[in-house]
């Protein structure tokens, strides 16, 4: 007998219930907290281009206890230490992702996968080539390989579009998988001279961590002391202490068990993720963004090779990398596009994944670590090709708005109000038969209505 053809798998097709409403409570909070980031931006801004000196002043304080090697900068704790809850937050989605969603079938998760590491390094070659042909330095072909989920979510609730949920799954999925390299880079590329005393405590204490998770200890007041020790130790070490975030995350279970709702690491992501959307990235945003805004810096971020190969490189290197790899794989693949959305569709998403603020701030902060000068340059480049590409992405999405705005009332849909939308219920007798009931009951009222108003009966009988 022979065997069955393979099925062609629709790409951007309609996410299973139980992730769908995952991803609805997981974009709920990053959109909330990509306004308050926009905010923080537009604050530090106003901030240091009117109070510039008690700006630096307050980005400059230092604080923490010198003799453990924590004297930091408001601006650095920020960096350093804010930005570990967010990465905590990434290691524990990107667990999640590998283990229960869209990445845990290595078919369905090859075309994020390319998309994402194509719209990672179309930026970093754009950027070597602007700066090849300008003779600039390569120190800073990382800064515009980021997307930020948390300020792309921002620009879609400020511009009002509504994307269905498949879109968006992609748009979080991608940021995942750029995520992950994003750390990587970091670790790899950014890390200084090794303290393998400190870094030796480092791995004792999340061996400890993972010991007390499999144990199944309870406690935040056994976890957070100890995460606080092993991020100080992570410090120490030479390697950047976000990694101590991840790393963390990464530990944690992301599946069920028999009688449990959530997994803990779900449980622990609910509770974490307010923190680090409203409270941890946006004043990381506020000690990062705040560079000075003037004519001739922004004709400098044009005409210099760094800062215009960092706008190229989010504009068009993102675009490209992310629309090409995706339509590269489809073509190459039995992956069929959802009839419901087009290949427009799909550039626009790459477009609005050029947004790439929190990281790109931080690969920026490190690439040029020691040239105060070039870095608020590359920060006024990565704010410069944020922007451009949050309004290219606005003018292609509001062009498909009305489309998008059916499509969602179609997945929100739930007229038997059993809390199940429809669409994922067509296929169940037991719905049909709710649904008739519904409508007998329309129509009874509807002839009740009629009789009362001495209306007519005929064609009554059925609602329209």
């Amino acid at each position: 007998m022979p065997a069955p053809a393979p099925t062609d798998r629709k790409f951007l097709g309609r996410l299973s219930l139980p992730e769908r409403r995952y991803l609805t409570d997981a974009l709920r909070t990053e959109t909330v907290g990509g306004v308050l980031l926009l905010a923080a931006a537009v604050a530090a801004l106003v901030w240091a281009n009117t109070l510039g000196g008690s700006y630096e002043a307050v980005s400059d304080f230092h604080l923490g206890p010198a003799a453990l090697g924590l004297d930091l900068s408001i601006q650095h704790w920020a960096a350093d230490g804010l930005l570990a809850v967010f990465f905590f937050v990434a290691g524990i989605e990107l667990k999640r992702e590998l283990v229960a969603g869209e990445l845990r079938d290595p078919r369905a998760a090859a075309l994020p996968v390319i998309a994402a590491l194509c719209g990672m390094a179309a930026p970093a070659l754009v950027y070597a080539l602007v700066n090849t042909l300008g003779d600039g330095p390569m120190d800073g072909w990382a800064v515009p390989t980021a997307t930020d989920i948390a300020f792309a979510l921002a620009v879609l609730a400020v511009i009002g579009t509504s994307l269905p949920s498949a879109l968006r799954a992609f748009l979080l999925t991608l940021a995942v998988v750029d995520d992950l390299f994003a750390i990587l880079i970091i670790a790899i590329f950014f890390t200084s001279d090794l303290n393998f005393a400190a870094l030796g405590g480092a791995f004792a204490g999340l061996l400890l961590f993972w010991l007390l998770l499999r144990k199944e200890v309870r406690g935040w007041y056994v976890y957070v002391p100890l995460a606080l020790v092993i991020w100080g130790l992570m410090y120490n070490s030479g390697v950047h202490a976000t990694i101590a975030g991840v790393a963390m995350g990464l530990m944690l279970r992301c599946t069920t068990r028999e009688g449990e709702e959530h997994s803990p690491g779900e449980h622990i992501e609910h509770l974490v993720r307010p923190l680090s959307a409203g409270l941890a990235v946006p004043l990381f945003a506020l000690f990062s963004a705040g560079v000075s805004i003037s004519g001739g810096a922004i004709h400098d971020v044009f005409t210099q090779p760094v800062t215009l190969g960092v706008v190229l490189g989010l504009v068009v290197g993102k675009t490209i990398g992310i629309f090409g790899g995706t339509w590269l794989t489809a073509r190459f693949t039995r992956a069929e596009l959802n009839p419901d959305l087009s290949w427009p569709d799909v550039f626009a998403v790459a477009t609005l994944a050029g947004i790439g603020f929190t990281v790109s701030l931080l690969i920026g902060e490190l690439a040029f670590a020691g040239d105060e000068t070039l870095t608020d340059e590359v920060k006024a480049a990565v704010l410069v090709g944020s922007l451009v590409a949050a309004v290219l992405a606005s003018v292609l999405l509001k062009l498909r708005v009305r489309k998008y705005q059916a499509l969602v009332s179609a997945e929100e849909r739930d007229d038997d109000e059993d809390g199940i939308p429809d669409i994922y219920e067509e296929d169940n007798p037991e719905y049909h038969l709710r649904m008739a009931a519904i409508y007998e009951k329309k129509a009874a009222e509807h002839r009740e209505r009629a009789q009362l108003a001495g209306a007519p009966r005929d064609g009554a009988d059925r609602p329209a």
